[in-house]
């Protein structure tokens, strides 16, 4: 069953009764209604066409958290061949909000690293709804490390409403394990490409995001904060969230002028959850191509690379 979103509610309404029309012709063959159906399809993908090519920035925030988005396992079972997971940080424990692990992309033998947010209120338990523990990040250290010894491109896919905020999670030290991840990526001597699948929020995003190249879904977010903390910060209530989420340039269009990310992935009508295989195949081309180019780089032309794409960021801001 499709879930729809409060402003998708019109959409719904169309889908449902093209839904009703045909289950009404499948107990009555003799109703000819496929003019009617027709017509009420064609309205409905106009209807989802215009009310997706003009998304708010809260709206984006919502489709980026849509319960049947595309996840880290999603994108590892298509793009990833022999994917074979590596658990722990060799100094407190195993952390299922960010899953590492070997494997072939297309060919090539890979470092892959992302979040995983769980798919039911089972999965969702087990993975902490995506929010990374301390050992989380130094597993993504530990892993980051091995692939740069084994000369093995990392791929990380990043999609957390933000580092788990929990006692437990400072008293190991979150602060310093994220900012040890984040340094190790803009240190390996290894290409590492990034790409925002959904949510990208705060130091918990940018932990296993500083890559060489970063990419966007067409409706995934990334940001210091969400969008509703920032509006508890400034107004002190979570309700100017959407105000929050404007003013804030958390899209991945906004990215792009800012030079933030470095390109975005076109998601399929609708939204990645309406057509995941599409998105993944789309996002796997783009990683491929990218990749290419970065493995003619020398170890030190890629450091150097990156550290001026990061300082660069934020020098010069395009009017408007």
């Amino acid at each position: 069953m499709h879930f729809y979103l409060d402003f998708e509610k019109p959409i719904a309404e169309l889908e449902g009764k093209v839904v009703e029309l045909r289950r009404l012709a499948a107990e009555d063959p003799s109703m000819d209604i496929a003019d009617e159906v027709k017509r009420l399809e064609a309205k409905a993908a106009q209807l989802l066409s215009d009310t997706y090519g003009k998304l708010t920035p809260w709206q984006k925030t919502l489709v980026a958290r849509h319960p049947n988005r595309p996840h880290f396992f999603d994108f590892v079972d298509r793009l990833i061949v022999d994917f074979t997971p590596m658990a722990g940080d060799r100094v407190y424990g195993e952390d299922a909000a960010i899953i590492g692990g070997l494997g072939r992309f297309r060919g090539r033998s890979v470092m892959v690293i992302g979040h995983e947010k769980g798919r039911d209120t089972k999965t969702r338990l087990q993975h902490n709804f995506g929010m990374a523990m301390p050992e989380g990040y130094r597993k993504a250290v530990r892993l980051m490390s091995f692939a740069e010894r084994f000369g093995l491109p990392v791929l990380t896919l990043v999609d957390t409403p933000g580092a788990y905020p929990g006692i437990g999670a400072e008293e190991r030290g979150q602060a310093e394990a994220i900012a040890r991840s984040t340094e190790r990526c803009l240190t390996l001597n290894v290409p590492v490409i990034s790409v925002i699948i959904g949510e990208g929020m705060s130091g918990g995003a940018i932990g296993i995001a500083a890559g060489d190249d970063v990419m966007m879904l067409e409706h995934a977010v990334y940001a210091v904060i969400s969008p509703e903390a920032c509006s508890s910060i400034l107004w002190h209530s979570a309700e100017k969230a959407q105000e929050a989420a404007a003013a804030m340039k958390i899209t991945a269009q906004d990215l792009l002028s800012l030079q933030v990310v470095n390109r975005i992935i076109t998601e399929p009508v609708g939204g990645a959850h309406r057509d995941p295989a599409t998105v993944i195949d789309a996002t796997g081309n783009e990683i491929a191509n990218v990749l290419d180019g970065l493995l003619k780089l020398s170890p030190d032309h890629l450091k150097r690379r990156r550290r001026e794409r990061y300082l660069a960021i934020g020098r010069t801001v395009p009017a408007g």
